[in-house]
């Protein structure tokens, strides 16, 4: 009897081994399938992360007022307008935006105080996928003055390319920029060429690595200027920057440092302070879904009995 148990007990065990080295398999020993990389910023975009953490969240000086609607019809209506506190000059711009996303078409009205009309077409994902064109074109009716600007941009998985060409009457100037990016490492270049002079004008290098939480970019303009800037999300509520700047010729070193704090899901403090004694605070509050404030503030550090200090307030209202 326990002869012909055998045979029945050790096919069990032999199946057991077998699922337990599939399982060990599909674990640890698959090959495991490379992801997708993700399309590469634009040269324009390299080191973003760094500098938002500078830039958001302040308005020395200004008191702004930023609306943005949509009508039912698809139309987006953003308004903006601002008082600079020192010079008490306004400034205010109306921009419509209708998008037809069915065709890959969106059509942009811009007007401003300085009495410029301005009109873009842009065609994105229909000639090729990743191809966008754009047709950007301004008339100031005070001067008569006309500019033209057909721009194109070309993102594909590891590389990311734009050439625009601006039209004037003595020749186009073009300007060019290429990004190319492999696990983490960003390499960019940017130029632009003068037609009517036949020089080139900007020749601009830059070099990164990014990851989830870590920002590392350097960057060479015309080989006269370096900068660089690092950006790690310390944690879920906690952000920083540290931006570098060295002109060649200069034997001084501009540098800053910029932290974001998110208080709760509505509020978050910004504070900043660069080797000029210059500190920046800010101060941003979401009063209602659609109702944001901002309040900020500079300090001169070096002059602080001596006054000069600015202040900031910003109102941003969507529905």
């Amino acid at each position: 009897m326990a002869s012909s148990c055998e045979p029945g007990l050790f096919s069990l065990a032999s199946r057991i081994m077998h699922l337990l080295y599939q399982q060990v398999f599909y674990i640890y020993l698959k090959p495991k399938k490379h992801h997708t990389m993700a399309v590469p910023p634009c040269y324009a975009d390299l080191g973003k992360s760094a500098k938002d953490i500078f830039n958001k969240g302040y308005g020395f000086g200004l008191v702004k007022l930023d609306v943005k609607t949509k009508s039912a019809s698809g139309v987006e209506f953003k308004t903006a307008g601002s008082s600079n506190t020192d010079t008490s000059k306004v400034a205010g711009s109306l921009e419509t935006k209708y998008k037809r996303s069915e065709y890959g078409l969106t059509f942009t009205e811009k007007w401003n105080t300085d009495n410029t009309l301005g009109t873009e077409i842009t065609v994105e994902d229909q000639i090729a996928k990743g191809l966008k064109l754009t047709f950007d074109t301004t008339f100031s009716p005070n001067t008569g003055k006309k500019s033209g600007k057909v721009k194109t941009a070309y993102k594909r998985e590891f590389v990311n390319m734009g050439c625009d060409v601006d039209f004037d009457f003595a020749g186009p100037t073009i300007h060019g920029a290429a990004v190319v990016g492999y696990e983490g490492w960003l390499a960019g270049y940017q130029m632009s060429f003068d037609t009517a002079k036949s020089k080139m004008t900007q020749n601009n290098f830059a070099i990164g690595y990014k990851t989830g939480d870590f920002q590392l970019h350097t960057n060479v303009n015309d080989g006269a200027e370096f900068g660089g800037s690092i950006y790690q999300k310390v944690s879920d509520t906690l952000e920083t920057a540290v931006n570098l700047a060295w002109t060649a010729g200069s034997n001084s070193t501009r540098f800053g440092i910029a932290a974001k704090y998110q208080l709760d899901k509505d509020a978050s403090v910004s504070a900043k302070v660069n080797n000029n004694s210059l500190v920046g605070v800010g101060y941003t509050q979401t009063l209602r879904p659609g109702v944001k404030l901002t309040l900020s503030g500079l300090i001169d550090g070096k002059n602080i009995n001596a006054g000069g200090h600015k202040l900031g307030l910003g109102l941003e209202l969507e529905a």
